[in-house]
């Protein structure tokens, strides 16, 4: 869970005050930056989804994250990275604010408040990331497909179910699984005979709260 003071920061108000700050906006399937380009800015995803994938030397994609609204990414070039590790790519459409990675050193620098928060911020992210590493290697395929669709309709609030935005392709959730199209074919319509989730229209789907009885269950 991510500390209680990273939920309260609204980055976007912040970052508004940065007047050379870029606003950006890239429709579906639009490469936000590629794996190997320079890495010269840092990215707040105001609006939409983000796919964060790497390609192995035989060409196999594995997608590291998707990220929602209200989350950074390319950070890496503040830590000394030269280049990009991943593809960034917008699943939705997104509006963005591209920073530089000089200016964006520069605001946490006069903002030691600020600094503080988008540490905060990015550590709470990166626990996501680790949970993810320790549940890729010791759950089944079934449990990692059930707790990513509970994370991605941001199971916990206090709502009994969240629809997921935009409908996520079999292939993408195979690859966030790393399993193959089939199996994740086979568990989502299992899923769906018991009820834990629900194909409506075209905009995507609903994942019911139930779904968690899958990943608890040993």
């Amino acid at each position: 869970m991510a500390p209680k003071n990273s939920q309260t920061v609204d980055w976007d108000q912040l970052l508004s005050k940065i007047s050379k700050a870029s606003a950006v906006e890239y429709g579906v399937d639009r490469k936000v930056f590629w794996e190997g380009d320079p890495a010269d800015s840092v990215f707040f995803l105001r609006k939409g989804q983000v796919k964060l994938s790497v390609t192995s030397q035989q060409g196999k994609e594995a997608i590291i994250a998707i990220l929602g609204g209200g989350n950074f990414f390319g950070e890496g070039c503040m830590a000394g990275q030269p280049l990009r590790m991943s593809t960034a790519t917008a699943i939705t459409d997104c509006s963005l604010v591209r920073l530089e990675k000089g200016l964006m050193v520069q605001f946490l620098r006069e903002q030691h408040a600020i600094s503080e928060m988008f540490v905060t911020h990015l550590l709470s992210r990166n626990i996501r990331y680790e949970a993810d590493l320790v549940d890729q290697l010791f759950n089944s395929s079934e449990k990692r497909l059930a707790r990513i669709l509970l994370l991605l309709s941001h199971f916990g609030k206090e709502s009994k179910s969240e629809r997921v935005l935009p409908r996520i392709s079999q292939e993408n959730l195979a690859e966030m699984v790393g399993t193959t199209r089939s199996r994740v074919s086979h568990f989502m319509n299992k899923f769906r005979e018991l009820g834990f989730i629900d194909y409506g229209d075209k905009t995507g789907l609903t994942v019911n709260s139930g779904l968690l009885s899958v990943v608890l269950h040993d």
